[in-house]
């Protein structure tokens, strides 16, 4: 059963805490010698330490510095920042509708100028049709018992989409051919859907491969995850969304996506799995 919020939330703080207990530990000192040589109260270690009292992005610094251990900066700064809202739970965006969650990241789409996106099970949301984000949108708010507002949840998506059309922005899309398969609509929908798909590959600013069933793989199947710039990945779970912040996270997921492009096929190649995919439609 998913964690509560404000549990998470101390489960988090407890982590970081804990990382840097064992940076003072491997540099030595004891907390009186961290507390004199960042130049505050030994009792403020022992808060930091004991996940009592939240460390500022200072306080990690100055902590690092004491242990000569400045290069784990940034992962935790990154880590301490998303302690909050690293883990948000779909079910508490989607209390007021699906709707707020479409809109709630309006203005990371703006500022993000390089997309990186791989999806194992739908289309993703930047390429699909009103009918098919309709029908996918549905079946969401049905599954989770949220309040029924699809329609105004498919038109914030459409809108939202439009970022697409910008072409001082670049977008790179990695499926799997499964994709191109699951029902999740009607047949009628679904053509349009991938008619619109093979339509989207004539963008300049758009790249699309498709990793065919019969590719030889160096990577397994993974869950669906989103890269915006080299700064921030969302990573899909059945119960949760987890945005993750830290450089040598990020760095992970984009070491995922390169090694997934490399088995996918593109242009004509690419073209045919989806007309094959179109025949099969009934």
């Amino acid at each position: 059963m998913p964690l509560h919020a404000s549990s998470r939330v101390q489960r988090s703080r407890e982590e970081i805490a804990g990382r840097l207990r064992e940076i003072r530990k491997d540099a030595g000192i004891t907390g009186r010698e961290l507390a004199a040589r960042c130049g505050w109260s030994e009792s403020k270690s022992s808060r930091i330490e004991n996940a009592k009292t939240p460390p500022s992005d200072r306080d990690i610094r100055a902590w690092c510095r004491a242990c000569a251990a400045d290069d784990d900066v940034p992962d935790l700064i990154a880590a301490n920042r998303q302690s909050a809202d690293a883990h948000v739970q779909w079910r508490h965006l989607q209390r007021t509708g699906l709707r707020r969650l479409q809109e709630s990241t309006g203005d990371l789409y703006q500022r993000t100028k390089v997309f990186r996106v791989y999806v194992s099970d739908v289309i993703p949301g930047f390429l699909q049709t009103p009918g098919y984000a309709a029908a996918l949108l549905s079946s969401i708010a049905d599954f989770r018992g949220a309040p029924d507002d699809v329609s105004d949840a498919v038109a914030a998506r459409i809108k939202r989409n439009e970022v697409l059309s910008n072409g001082a922005r670049r977008f790179s899309f990695v499926l799997e051919e499964s994709v191109l398969r699951y029902r999740l609509c009607s047949a009628e929908t679904m053509a349009a859907q991938l008619g619109h798909l093979l339509g989207i590959m004539d963008l300049q600013n758009v790249a699309v491969g498709i990793i065919p069933f019969s590719s030889r793989r160096t990577v397994w199947p993974m869950p669906t995850f989103t890269i915006f710039d080299d700064t921030r990945v969302h990573a899909d779970t059945l119960d949760a969304a987890s945005t993750l912040a830290q450089p040598s996270q990020v760095q992970l997921y984009a070491r995922a996506f390169e090694r997934l492009s490399r088995g996918a096929a593109r242009g004509a190649v690419a073209r045919s799995l989806i007309a094959d995919a179109l025949a099969s439609l009934d």
